[in-house]
This record gives structure tokens, C-alpha cells and sequence, in this order.
């Protein structure tokens, strides 16, 4: 990294012509405050079945935390949870657990502005116990505002929101957003279900739900939020090592945010509500532009009427009988196993078409669904450029990755290195000036102010927030 200096990355900001935007920052919680304060929001027992029930934040050390667990005696199919996950610079690592410090050396960093996204949060709105789910995750949001009043000119912290049921999803985030003032989210979108009868599996809210989550996705509409989505998939299927946290680590938000994103456009949230932003972050974009290729090719070959194509019922079975007399041989001479073979895969589902919800009449339609998706990427992320290689991308397309810059934990070795990394896709080729604005602030700025155009009012990227909307290019 030829500029991660101290300096360097104040040096590098002012040489560009627009602002950074850091779409995907990170706050550390302490956790005997946050425990603290969920005392006093949601009570004593609350508090301390939630403090007894995270081994992430465990510790060998810390007369306030809850012990470390040994990792030698876990079965096969208890995965190991994350360990040694926050930055061991000791200005780093205060900069992590406190806004203001951070708020002081944002400068430093090249950074204008940071949306920051809980770390404790994980847990929180994926607890399975109804009382601590929601009761952690009111008490977070108290105490990210808390900590963040008053430094909302550089930062904003995004709120954690429960989504067992849309019901308790619409409560808390009318009250980060109302009661609070919070105006970024973080929504648990890869719900674990479980009724007793079978095993566990997973609900991604936007298909196939147990609920109707189309009261939360309006009421994200009507507050002027965007959905953002950070659901890790460690301990699940294929995440659950019990002896390599980097096993689980790899991919886990990556597959996270495929599956939502697949369930928003076949369930079709993504067309029912064609004004709603969602990001997925901290997985990259490569897997964005797979999706969007995929989704293309299986429409173009089972979508709309072109399923009807494959009904093994429309062959004509003269041919078929004269085929396989010619190809089959005495093996295949039963007429009985004849019209198996016919018939076989002949199993449709009531609903033949898999996209009938995503009101898709053309393949522009999908590539459209996709300009409100916007993917975090954290600066040593190479594959940023696929997001907007037309020349390759299905229908020219051009996705919307943005920075994310996941400061505060292990992966994010010195601050002050994050925007000399992230410039280096400049350097190296990969993305030419024009690209990395889209990257490093244009993507996420209108990810919020698209649906809400105050969110950057009294910011230090106001008037270029203003300016930028205001292009004729609203998109």
C-alpha cells in the first residue's frame, strides 16, 4: 500500500474532486454498557439472557464479560464462533468503540462521511428468544444514538431492526427513526424458522414467508429508508466448522446477500415497490453480476411462456416411438418403459412460472430491478471493476457497488490505509476517475437520498449530495 501513511490518506481526499463517502462503516459496542442500558430499556432479565448468550464476545479476560467458551469439546455441526474480530491498534481500536474519536480523525482518513453499522448487532436481531430479540435491539438503538448525538455532520449510525415478524420489524423502526432520529438500517433479512416438526430452515421474507413482510418493505418506503442487509450465514449448512473461523468467515455475507436479493426479485418486493433502495454488504459485487446473469438466463429459458416449451406432454409420440426404435434397441422395447421415460420430470408445481411476480416482460426489467441494488465492498475488494464492465455484463449492465470500509475490525489493519487501498483499483487499472466517484461516493449517497433527499441536510456532503440528485441523470 504505497500511500498508508499517517497523512497519506488526507493527502489523496484532496487530491480528488469529490467527496468519500464510507457507505459501511463499523461501531464496536462495549458490551457491559450495551448490557447496561438494555437494563435499563428492556429490564434485568432481559439484559442478563442476553449477556449470557453470546460466545462471540466472550473473553479469556474481563471481569464484565461472559467467558470465553473452549473450543476443543464442540461437536461436528456447532461452528466456532467468531474470535480475535477487532483491531489490536490501540488508537484503532478506540476509534472502533468511541464516535467522537472517530468523528475527530475522520479527516485523517480521507473520509467526508461514514454510515456506521453496528458489530454487537449481529446477534441481536438474530437472538431466537422473542423478549431478548427485540429487547436488545431497542436498547442498541438507544445507545448508538446516544453515543452519536451531535456528530451527525461526518457519521450516522444505522439502526438494527428485528424482522421475526413484520409486525415487531414496523415497531422498532418507527421508533429508531421517529422516537430516535436514527435514519440508516440494518434489517435481518435471513430469518432462522423452526416449528418442532422438522429442521431448522431459513426465511428470507421476500419469498416463500411465513408472513407478509409487505406492511415492513412500505413502511421502509413511507419513512424514507433504505433497506440494507449485513445477515451473516456462518453455522449454517455449509459454514459450520467448529475449527476454522476463516472457513465460516468466507463468503458468509456474500451468500447472505444473494439469497435476499434473489427473494426480492422472483418474490417480487422489487416490483411491487419500485422505489425501494436495498444494499447488501460487506460481500462484494462479483456475485451481483453473476446473480444478474443468472437470473437472466433461467428467465429467458423457463420464464413467462417459455416454460411451456419444456412440458415433456406436448411431444408427439409417434417421433418419440420412432426414435427410440431407431436408438433404443431391445432395452428400451417395453412400451411401458417407453412412456416412463416420456412422462419422466413430469412433476409441475400448480404455478409454472417462477417469475411471475417479478414483473418481468423483457430482460431490461431484471436489469432495472438491479439499478436499486447497491452492493458494499470493503477496499481490498478486486473484483469492484466486473460491477461496471458493460462490454461483458449481461444487456450492458452496470451495477452499483460502493466503498465499505468495515474499519474497526480485524480486516482493516490501519485506518488510515482504507482509502490508499481502495485507490489503488485507480492505479492498478481496474477503475478509471469516473468509476471510482460511482464507487467511492455517487452509489451510496444516492442509495439514501433517493428515498430520502434530506439525509445528507446538514452534512459535510450537503451541497454535493444536493448537486448530485439535482443531475439529469436521476438514476
Amino acid at each position: 500500500m504505497s500511500e498508508a501513511t499517517h497523512g497519506g490518506a488526507r493527502a489523496l481526499r484532496s487530491a480528488l474532486d469529490h467527496p468519500v463517502v464510507d457507505a459501511d462503516g463499523h461501531i464496536v459496542e462495549s458490551i457491559p454498557v450495551v448490557v447496561d442500558v438494555m437494563r435499563a430499556v428492556a429490564g434485568a432479565e432481559v439484559a442478563d439472557r442476553f449477556a449470557a448468550s453470546v460466545p462471540s464476545f466472550g473473553s479469556r479476560r474481563g471481569r464484565l464479560l461472559a467467558a470465553a467458551e473452549s473450543f476443543d469439546a464442540r461437536p461436528p455441526g456447532m461452528f466456532i464462533p467468531p474470535w480475535w474480530t477487532v483491531t489490536s491498534d490501540p488508537l484503532d481500536r478506540a476509534t472502533a468503540f468511541l464516535p467522537g474519536l472517530l468523528h475527530e480523525r475522520l479527516d485523517e482518513m480521507g473520509l467526508d462521511f461514514t454510515v456506521l453499522y453496528t458489530s454487537v448487532g449481529l446477534a441481536c436481531f438474530g437472538h431466537p428468544d422473542d423478549d431478548v430479540r427485540r429487547g436488545s435491539c431497542r436498547a442498541l438503538n438507544t445507545y448508538l444514538a446516544e453515543l452519536c448525538d451531535g456528530l451527525g455532520d461526518q457519521l450516522t449510525p444505522a439502526a438494527v431492526i428485528p424482522a421475526h415478524t413484520p409486525e415487531e420489524a414496523v415497531a422498532e423502526l418507527e421508533h429508531a427513526v421517529v422516537e430516535l432520529g436514527l435514519k440508516a438500517a440494518v434489517v435481518n433479512c435471513c430469518v432462522i424458522r423452526s416449528d418442532g416438526s422438522g429442521p431448522p430452515w431459513v426465511d428470507v421474507l421476500a419469498l416463500d414467508s411465513v408472513h407478509d413482510y409487505d406492511p415492513m418493505w412500505q413502511r421502509f418506503v413511507d419513512l424514507g429508508v433504505a433497506v440494507t442487509t449485513h445477515s451473516p450465514t456462518m453455522g449454517l449448512h455449509l459454514r459450520q466448522s467448529r475449527s476454522r473461523y476463516a472457513y465460516n468467515h468466507i463468503g458468509t455475507f456474500a451468500a447472505g446477500g444473494e439469497a435476499v436479493a434473489k427473494a426480492l426479485v422472483l418474490g417480487g418486493v422489487a416490483h411491487r415497490f419500485p422505489t425501494l433502495n436495498a444494499a447488501f454488504l460487506e460481500g462484494g459485487v462479483s456475485w451481483g453480476v453473476q446473480l444478474l446473469a443468472d437470473l437472466l438466463a433461467r428467465w429467458e429459458k423457463r420464464g413467462g411462456d417459455r416454460i411451456g416449451r419444456l412440458d415433456p406432454g406436448a411431444i408427439d409420440p409417434q417421433e418419440w416411438d420412432r426414435l427410440v426404435d431407431r436408438h433404443g434397441g431391445d432395452r428400451f422395447a417395453d412400451p411401458e418403459v417407453r412412456a416412463s421415460m416420456l412422462a419422466q420430470s413430469d412433476n409441475p408445481p400448480p404455478e409454472l412460472d417462477d417469475f411471475r411476480d417479478a414483473g418481468v416482460d423483457e430482460p431490461a426489467d431484471l436489469v432495472a430491478a438491479f439499478d436499486r441494488f447497491y452492493f458494499g465492498c470493503e477496499a481490498d475488494e478486486q473484483t469492484v471493476g466486473w460491477a461496471f464492465d458493460a462490454r461483458t455484463n449481461p444487456l450492458g449492465a452496470v451495477l452499483r457497488p460502493m466503498l465499505g470500509s468495515d474499519i474497526g475490525h480485524w480486516d482493516v489493519p490501519d485506518m488510515t490505509g482504507v482509502l490508499p487501498e481502495a485507490l489503488e483499483l485507480v492505479d492498478d487499472g481496474r477503475l478509471d476517475a469516473g468509476q471510482f466517484r460511482a464507487f467511492a461516493c455517487d452509489n451510496a449517497i444516492r442509495l439514501h437520498a433517493t428515498m430520502n433527499p434530506a439525509f445528507f441536510d446538514g452534512t459535510a456532503v450537503e451541497t454535493y449530495a444536493r448537486d448530485l440528485l439535482g443531475a439529469t441523470d436521476p438514476s
